[in-house]
C-alpha cells in the first residue's frame, strides 16, 4: 500500500470513534429516511392519511352498530373530558365517502367521538375537530369492520348487538348462521344467544327501563319461559304491568325498576312455585331513561342506596330528588 493511500485509511480510521461533527446530522438524516423508506417498500411500515374534518360533514351509517340517538354527555362523559384533556382526538374514526349527499362522510366506527367532538363543538371548544381515516368498503366488511372494533366494549349494550346481528344475517350472509360465525370467527352457540335476543317480544323489552338494560342471559332465560303458553301469558301480564311502571318512571313518578328486579318478577311470574319478590324490592332511580342512577332498597325502617363509584354529581343529585319526590307523595 502506498504512503498516500496509508494516510487516507489512517484518516478514515481516526473518525470512527470521533463524536459526529454537526454536518454528520444531515448524514444521519439521510440514514433514518433511507431506513423508512425501505420499511416502507418491504411492507414492514403502512402509513396512513388521516383527516381532520367538522363532524357536521359526517352522518352515521345507517348499519352502525351503535344507537346514536341514546348518546349522551352523561354516558360520553369520560370521552369529552379525555379529549379535552389531551386537546386532541387520540383514535381516529373509519369512515367512507359520500357522493352527491348533504354530508361528504359516512361514519362506520366512532359514534361516540363523532357525539363528543360535536357536544365539545357546541360547548365553547369551536377548535376541535373530528379526526377520520377514509377507507373503501363494502357494506359486508364496514359491518365486520365495526364489530371487531366494538366486540369487547361494554357502552354497547347486548340488546344493540342483537340487533345489529339479526339484520346482518338477514342482509350479508343470507340467513345462514354458520356462514355468519365464521366470518365474524365466533362460535355458532355465541352468535345464537343474541340472535334469540333480538327476537324478544315487545313486550317483554318494555318491562325493562331501557332495553340497553336486557342482556343476552335474560334472553336465554325467558326463552323457554315464552315456549310455554301458559307461562308466556303470565309472564307477558307482569311485562305489561313492569312497562307501565317503567312509563310513570320516566314521567317522573316513582322510580324505575331495575333490570335485576324486572327479570325476577317476569320469572316469578311465569313460574308460580318461584316465590315472587316482596314489595320492597330494589328499584332504580335515574335522571332520565337509560342513564345509571342509584338503586334503593326498604329493609326494615331503613333504606339502603348503591350506585356506582363514578356516577356524576349531576346524576346522582337528580336521582335523590325523584327518590326524595316519590317517597313524600
Amino acid at each position: 500500500m502506498t504512503t498516500k493511500h496509508d494516510a487516507i485509511f489512517d484518516d478514515v480510521l481516526s473518525g470512527l470513534d470521533a463524536p459526529a461533527k454537526p454536518h454528520d446530522r444531515g448524514s444521519a438524516r439521510f440514514l433514518k429516511r433511507s431506513t423508512t423508506i425501505g420499511e416502507r417498500m418491504s411492507g414492514e411500515v403502512q402509513e396512513k392519511t388521516l383527516h381532520l374534518v367538522d363532524p357536521a360533514r359526517c352522518r352515521m351509517w345507517e348499519r352502525h352498530n351503535r344507537d346514536y340517538a341514546l348518546l349522551t354527555e352523561e354516558n360520553c362523559r369520560d370521552l369529552i373530558d379525555g379529549i379535552k384533556a389531551q386537546g386532541q382526538q387520540e383514535f381516529p374514526a373509519i369512515v367512507r365517502r359520500l357522493a352527491g349527499e348533504d354530508h361528504e362522510f359516512e361514519v362506520i366506527c366512532g359514534a361516540r367521538r363523532h357525539f363528543a367532538v360535536s357536544w365539545l363543538r357546541a360547548n365553547n371548544y369551536p377548535q376541535f375537530r373530528y379526526l377520520v381515516e377514509v377507507r373503501d368498503l363494502t357494506d359486508e366488511e364496514a359491518f365486520r369492520l365495526a364489530d371487531i372494533e366494538n366486540r369487547d366494549r361494554e357502552d354497547i349494550s347486548d340488546y344493540e348487538r342483537a340487533v345489529d346481528y339479526a339484520e346482518a344475517i338477514r342482509l350479508y350472509y343470507g340467513g345462514a348462521q354458520k356462514a355468519m360465525a365464521e366470518r365474524l370467527e365466533v362460535s355458532p352457540p355465541w352468535l345464537s344467544r343474541y340472535l334469540v335476543l333480538a327476537k324478544m317480544p315487545e313486550a317483554v323489552l318494555n318491562a325493562f327501563a331501557s332495553k340497553r338494560d336486557i342482556r343476552e342471559r335474560h334472553a336465554r332465560d325467558l326463552k323457554p319461559l315464552l315456549s310455554n303458553p301458559k307461562q308466556a301469558e303470565a309472564l307477558l301480564a307482569e311485562a305489561a304491568y313492569l312497562a307501565k311502571t317503567q312509563a310513570r318512571a320516566a314521567q317522573g313518578q316513582g322510580g324505575y325498576v331495575d333490570a335485576t328486579e324486572v327479570f325476577k318478577r317476569l320469572k316469578a311470574a311465569a313460574n308460580p312455585k318461584v316465590a315472587k319478590p316482596k314489595v320492597s324490592g330494589a328499584q332504580l332511580f335515574a335522571r332520565s331513561t337509560g342513564e345509571r342512577g342509584i338503586s334503593i332498597r326498604k329493609r326494615g325502617k331503613t333504606y339502603l342506596a348503591e350506585f356506582d363509584a363514578d356516577l356524576s354529581e349531576a346524576s346522582l343529585r337528580a336521582a335523590f330528588e325523584r327518590f326524595l319526590k316519590q317517597r313524600k307523595a
